[in-house]
């Protein structure tokens, strides 16, 4: 692999990245200012723990869909992401579940690994669905239990106001679940005990949620006084680059998801979300009524708009792989350093991606 600036745990290396089966053996160089010199950048490969779609295909629609989404997102610089379900009916998430789960014991080649399953819903309030279709319900423990029998569910979203939430948060927190507050009407005071009963993270921090009043400060209000992590979709459509500013200084590993769907790496015109007819058009998704359903966003664009709006590259890249990383407990991806998976994306000195590698398999684009 050519010589590039190199963005390691420890800060910038100007040299090679030495790789074998998969895990990186060495980074052979020397301690460097990339503004020193005009080589490209090699940074860890993004880490998307929210993606619904891309290449014109859902997570919903099942197995056919899922090596289209997977090899999509790698050509946009996604290593590994996790497949994000829609809220619909027991029969049908159980069985997308049971695809999932066949899927993520292999990886294709040409594609990003799926680390597991993000389970946005169906257990939100009916109250703050967003664009998730309306068979949202309570959260039953003999239910999630029969789903996690069929897939590595890694994730899931759920409104810590509904009678009952805060004793599951607590059970399925316990057992390594990351159990995130989301598409809520819940008030500051619920979201704090949610997060004392486990729950570690925001799903698409200011979206679907009770919003920021200096005298009911609200969900938003609650993850930005007390969170270590949230998840933010960072696409300038979503969420303004002043509240961005704001959840960027206030959660310290606050880290950024595309919540992309079928439309995403597609031109526009109308694209399912589930069972959802959504549509692309102006740079976003919408439903009929003009609600935002999830977005068009790519990982490198995410990193570009951070950078756009004035974080220092080792920082955005941070938010794209070792946060995400570290908040499922995955040490050995999001960081390049001996011992981590070989997964690295390259851009050029304009941060346009010019090559990606995914565990050590180095991605031609024109064949991706």
């Amino acid at each position: 692999m050519s010589e590039a600036n190199i963005l390691t745990p420890q800060g910038w290396i100007r040299g090679h990245l030495i790789h074998h089966e998969g895990k990186v053996t060495a980074i052979d160089g020397s301690p460097c200012d990339p503004a020193d010199n005009d080589l490209p950048y090699l940074l860890p490969g993004f880490i998307d723990l929210h993606v619904h779609g891309g290449g014109g295909k859902d997570i919903m629609q099942g197995s056919e869909a899922f090596e289209t989404i997977a090899r999509t997102h790698m050509r946009f610089g996604t290593t590994s992401l996790l497949a994000t379900t829609m809220t619909a009916p027991s029969a049908e998430i159980r069985d997308v579940l049971e695809q999932l789960g066949r899927y993520a014991r292999q990886r294709p080649a040409g594609s990003a690994r799926v680390l597991g399953v993000h389970l946005e819903g169906p257990y939100i309030n009916p109250g703050k669905l967003g664009a998730q279709p309306n068979f949202a319900h309570t959260a039953l423990l003999s239910e999630i239990e029969q789903y996690l029998e069929l897939a590595p569910i890694r994730v899931i979203t759920i409104a810590p106001e509904v009678a009952g939430h805060n004793d599951l948060i607590r059970a399925l927190s316990a057992r390594g679940i990351r159990m995130q507050i989301g598409h809520t009407l819940g008030s500051y005071e619920e979201g704090v005990a949610a997060m004392a009963a486990g729950a570690t993270s925001f799903t698409h921090l200011y979206n679907a949620m009770s919003p920021l009043h200096h005298r009911e400060p609200g969900i938003v209000g609650a993850a930005l006084a007390h969170a270590q992590y949230a998840e933010l979709i960072p696409d300038l459509l979503h969420v303004h680059p002043g509240a961005m500013r704001v959840a960027l200084r206030s959660i310290p590993c606050l880290y950024c998801v595309t919540d992309s769907t079928a439309a995403a790496g597609m031109p526009d015109g109308e694209y399912k979300l589930g069972s959802h007819t959504v549509t692309k058009c102006l740079g976003g998704v919408r439903l009929p009524d003009g609600t935002l359903a999830g977005s068009t966003l790519t990982m490198d664009q995410a990193l570009r708009n951070l950078v756009k709006i004035g974080l220092p590259l080792a920082d955005a890249s941070q938010r794209l792989s070792q946060f995400p990383a570290d908040y499922l407990g995955l040490p050995e991806r999001g960081r390049l350093q001996p011992g981590s998976w070989a997964d690295s994306v390259r851009l050029d000195r304009a941060l346009k991606l010019t090559a990606v590698m995914v565990e050590g398999e180095e991605l031609d684009f024109q064949d991706a």
